[in-house]
């Protein structure tokens, strides 16, 4: 019958509810659960939260219901069994033979996931195909394995969702999605923390118990297997039950409570996920330190001359509408350089322009990824809690440094190596009135050599000056932003060009072939009518790690920047602490724009400018200022660091090294601790507000 089929779903969802609940009990009986609830209350939470969990296990079946519905011997039959096992073979062999297929333009693991996964169909497949008489005990022990992978992903879900209630009093948000971003870290805090090996020994035990158990109850449903009409009835079922759950998730999970943890014991931690990955951003007044919204912009603003947060830059000398060409380097630590001590001679040509340059020493980048550094250098903002705002839904007409050029005339462009889609670069760049030139413009011709990230960026180089050259010719001064690709694993670059082989697959052969492009570049450059009338700005998006013993090792965020102009921009070194954001305001000053201002960030040549700098990860938010490390993170702490300088084996002037001493709250700087709540929080309002809006 029809109804017998349905027995596995039946059984895995009566355990998944069982489990569901257990949970929730446990949550409204939990330390952290400072609440007490009413009898209508307790019943509506337990109702909202029957129904999340039935939903969401709908949605969670489709691998199942596949599952099923491909259960056949008609298949193993001649000639379909010869055509699927020679279809499985030949796409086994594409993913392994052929080096840029498919799955491997994704990265990561994907095409080795991809490769194990078919392996494992070609060699389960074959057994059954060659082997009929054993065909049942063969689906027995998949059926066993395909139930035992499902009761094992909810029992670890119902554990992981107690664990991370524990230590926020939250179902899953962005700090659950960040932990799957900094897995190194967040396995080495888990194996510190908890008993992991009987843990995971429990676990086992629990789900292969339960999976023995569904498996004897419903293993004979494999003995007569569905004829065709009832698997479309069954797909025919449960894609309307599949449809019915979305609306009906898009309704309960809107449900309000009557408290935080109301709302989060009534929810599932599986949509709340969803959210958080989709949507990228931590909440900061629901997670961060505060102070009085009007104390915080006052303390902010004080830095500036005019203490607003719309500012009327006015210079006393003439503009000067030179082209701008900002070079965003991929992943360039400050200690890859000469100049900060490196020996292994790899940025000779970084090195030599930084003597011609006004360059920056004692410069720290705001984060550790691509969109941090392009969000600092366009919006010039400090960072905020979770993803950067290029990555977020409301990142469109921003105040930007595109904007502030666009209202000079400049023409703006936005060029990257590979595909602008990826980070959600065009998407933000083109919503805040960037032109893109990206991979999708080069022709198969201009392209000498590409790996994943892109074409490499002597490619790049030769596409920019073109662009240039085109943008010249129309009598607009230009701002080109390039964003460099070829300092990036898999460190791949055509061979022949430096003396580090293309396929060593090292950073330093990444970074001394970037070093070679910029080389190429300048000297394309140089030969333009252009070239003289432009100012370079040559700075890292962030540095090439930032693991260290602290949550932010601020030595680990130091960058180099330099701003390089023949004839205009005289040689010195600015050797004050400075962030990321202030670079652009900096530029704006020594080209005497007259504009108003929404930057958060400073001209560092300006009168009463404060050395500072920001620093931060998805969660931890840091103010470096007069030899303190401040950093706010989520369930409101703060920490405190004083900084000592140190002395390092390599000698060089710009080589400086912190020990990061950690201060009791007794002994924190409260001046500064209120200036880092206050940077942060009134960020965080006035993008929550669209008060950084053009």
């Amino acid at each position: 019958m029809l109804s017998q089929k349905i027995k596995p779903f039946l059984y895995l969802a009566g355990f998944y509810l069982i489990i569901s609940l257990i949970v929730r009990m446990i949550f409204f009986f939990h330390p952290i659960t400072t609440v007490s609830f009413g009898v209508f209350e307790t019943l509506k939470i337990l109702l909202v939260g029957v129904l999340n969990d039935v939903f969401v296990f709908i949605l969670t079946c489709p691998f199942l219901a596949l599952y099923f519905l491909f259960l056949s011997n008609s298949k193993y039959q001649k000639p379909y069994g010869q055509i699927i096992l020679g279809a499985l073979l030949l796409l086994f062999l594409y993913i392994l033979l052929i080096p840029n297929n498919i799955f491997k333009q994704y990265g990561g693991s994907v095409a080795e996931i991809a490769l194990a996964f078919i392996g494992i169909k070609v060699v389960f497949f074959s057994l059954m195909f060659f082997l009929p008489e054993k065909r049942n005990k063969i689906r027995n022990i998949l059926y066993f394995i395909t139930i035992f992978l499902y009761i094992l992903i909810i029992v670890f879900n119902a554990v992981s969702e107690y664990f991370f209630y524990n230590e926020f009093g939250l179902r899953y948000n962005f700090i659950a999605v960040d932990y799957l971003i900094y897995t190194n870290e967040v396995i080495g805090n888990i194996i510190e923390s908890y008993p992991v090996i009987p843990l995971f020994l429990v676990i086992f035990a629990v789900a292969g118990s339960i999976t023995f158990f569904i498996f004897k109850k419903t293993k004979k449903e494999l003995q007569n297997l569905p004829n065709l009409k009832q698997k479309f009835i069954l797909l025919g079922s449960f894609l309307v039950l599949v449809g019915i759950s979305f609306v009906g998730l898009n309704f309960t999970t809107k449900i309000k409570g009557r408290s935080v943890f109301a709302q989060e014991i009534q929810a599932n931690g599986l949509p709340k996920f969803y959210w958080a990955f989709t949507h990228n951003e931590l909440d900061y007044f629901q997670f961060y330190p505060e102070i009085n919204q009007e104390k915080a912009e006052k303390i902010f603003l004080s830095q500036f001359s005019q203490p607003v947060l719309t500012r009327n830059i006015i210079s006393n000398k003439s503009e000067l509408k030179k082209n701008v060409v900002l070079i965003s380097i991929e992943s360039l630590s400050a200690d890859f350089l000469e100049h900060y001590g490196n020996k292994e001679k790899i940025t000779p040509f970084l090195d030599s322009l930084a003597d011609r340059s006004l360059m920056f020493t004692n410069l720290y980048a705001t984060g550790n990824r691509t969109v941090r550094g392009l969000e600092a250098l366009t919006l010039c903002i400090p960072p905020t809690a979770g993803e950067s705002i290029i990555k977020r839904e409301n990142n469109k007409n921003k105040f930007t440094t595109g904007s502030v050029f666009k209202s000079k005339g400049y023409d703006v462009k936005f060029l990257y190596g590979g595909y602008s889609y990826f980070d959600n670069m065009q998407d933000f760049f083109v919503g805040n009135g960037y032109g893109i030139v990206d991979r999708n413009n080069f022709k198969p011709e201009e392209i000498t050599f590409a790996n994943v990230w892109g074409v490499a960026d002597e490619d790049m180089a030769k596409k920019a000056i073109q662009t240039m050259n085109i943008e010249a010719k129309s009598g607009k001064p230009f701002f080109n932003h390039w964003m460099t690709v070829s300092n990036h694993r898999p460190f791949t670059y055509p061979d022949g060009r430096i003396d580090i082989p293309g396929n060593a697959k090292s950073r330093e052969g990444g970074v001394k072939y970037t070093d070679y492009s910029l080389r190429k570049f300048f000297e394309m450059a140089k030969k333009q009518d252009w070239y003289k009338n432009t100012v370079f700005v040559i700075i890292a998006d962030h540095c090439a790690s930032s693991a260290g013993d602290t949550e932010l090792p601020m030595d680990k965020y130091r960058i180099p920047a330099m701003i390089f102009s023949e004839g205009f921009i005289q040689p010195q070194k600015f050797s004050e602490t400075i962030s990321q954001i202030d670079v652009m305001p900096t530029l704006f000053g020594l080209l005497n724009f007259n504009y108003q201002s929404k930057f958060l960030g400073q001209d560092v040549f300006e009168k009463g400018f404060q050395p500072k700098a920001y620093i931060a990860t998805y969660q931890d938010l840091g103010f470096v200022k007069d030899n303190y490390l401040t950093v706010i993170s989520p369930l409101r702490k703060v920490k405190q660091y004083a900084l000592t300088q140190q002395k390092s084996s390599l000698t060089s002037e710009f080589n400086i090294y912190y020990d990061e001493k950690y201060l009791k709250t007794q002994d924190q700087n409260k001046n500064l601790v209120d200036q880092t709540i206050s940077a942060y929080q009134s960020t965080s309002y006035w993008l929550k507000k669209n008060q950084l809006n053009r």
